[in-house]
């Protein structure tokens, strides 16, 4: 526990994935098909969990490919406006592309459609994570769909190496979309590989039921990992909260309702708010806790990466609400 806790605690992260480019239909509410303007923002969960990081307090580098292009150079000068470190994203020319996710700030009848083809992430190869400095950092952090195709899968698997001889802690966010995979065989296969190699996974109760097999069999699945491979596990449940298994025990936490506008980028905001709360000096239930409130900023303004709170927003927003709900 202590490895991990130290290397979170140096509050630097090295983040390998994907930055991609947000479309969302203004004013909130609007359908897509209905749409007359639309806004852009940064996305792409690894993106998004360095911007998140970034806001509030921490340090991040983001590891991955860019299409050398307008949108690939959006994306690059979006990570840079949140304060990520862009040196290790590289642009690759070509057909391949960024991804684009249009989406609605809406819960009702939602939508979202991800644009993934010919993702010029997944063109991320060993050149690319040999050229990082990983003893510049004191953890790494990477979203599953690294893992969807190749190169990116090796590679990554290599950075995980190369990390681990610089002394880094592994942290791992499952981040399970099936249109990135050639099948769910194959995605829970190298899923659960990765996973046996992280120092702490977190994950929701569809993720960790996918991997094992049932989503009745995911709860197990996730206190199993933390008793042959990683020191914390934190299976998420939406509205119901979430259980971390760590050091033997379970900690049981809720959430803080609000008012959503939309389902998405709740899972990235977590992830950084759980890892700079760790860092800040929190107990771990604490910084759960501080997760789900940024999950709880973030799903009630428009957005993503812009709608992920700084630090003043989230001590303003625990300041003034009456509390997470009961675990």
């Amino acid at each position: 526990m202590s490895d991990l806790i130290n290397g979170i605690k140096a509050n630097t992260f090295v983040i390998v994935g994907r930055a991609g480019m947000d479309f969302f239909a203004d004013p909130a509410g609007t359908k897509t098909e209905e749409g007359e303007i639309f806004r852009a923002g940064l996305g792409g969960s690894s993106a998004n969990i360095a911007a998140g990081i970034c806001k509030l307090g921490g340090q991040a580098a983001l590891v991955t490919r860019v299409s050398d292009d307008s949108v690939g150079r959006y994306c690059v000068n979006q990570l840079k406006h949140y304060g990520v470190d862009a040196d290790y994203v590289t642009p690759i020319g070509g057909e391949f592309r960024n991804s684009l996710a249009v989406y609605e700030s809406r819960i009702e009848d939602h939508q979202s459609v991800i644009y993934r083809n010919g993702a010029a992430d997944f063109q991320m190869d060993i050149t690319d994570v040999e050229a990082v400095d990983y003893t510049k950092y004191g953890a790494l952090i990477t979203a599953g769909t690294v893992f969807a195709a190749e190169p990116s899968r090796s590679a990554t698997f290599h950075a995980f190496a190369l990390a681990k001889q610089a002394g880094l802690p592994i942290i791992f966010d499952v981040d399970y979309r099936p249109y990135s995979w050639p099948s769910p065989q194959v995605a829970s296969d190298v899923l659960s590989r990765a996973a046996a190699e992280c120092d702490m996974i977190v994950g929701n109760d569809e993720e960790f039921g996918f991997m094992a097999g049932g989503i009745e069999k995911g709860l197990a699945k996730a206190k199993e990992l933390s008793e042959t491979s990683a020191t914390i596990v934190v299976y998420k449940m939406g509205p119901e909260g979430a259980i971390t298994f760590a050091d033997g025990a379970e900690i049981r936490t809720g959430i803080y309702p609000v008012e959503a506008l939309k389902p998405t980028g709740a899972g990235d905001s977590f992830m950084a708010g759980l890892m700079t709360s760790i860092a800040g000096g929190c107990d771990l239930e604490t910084a759960i806790l501080r997760g789900s409130a940024c999950a709880s900023v973030t799903v009630s303004k428009p957005g993503c990466a812009p709608a992920m709170p700084d630090t003043q927003t989230l001590e303003t927003f625990l300041a003034e609400h009456s509390g997470p709900t009961a675990a």
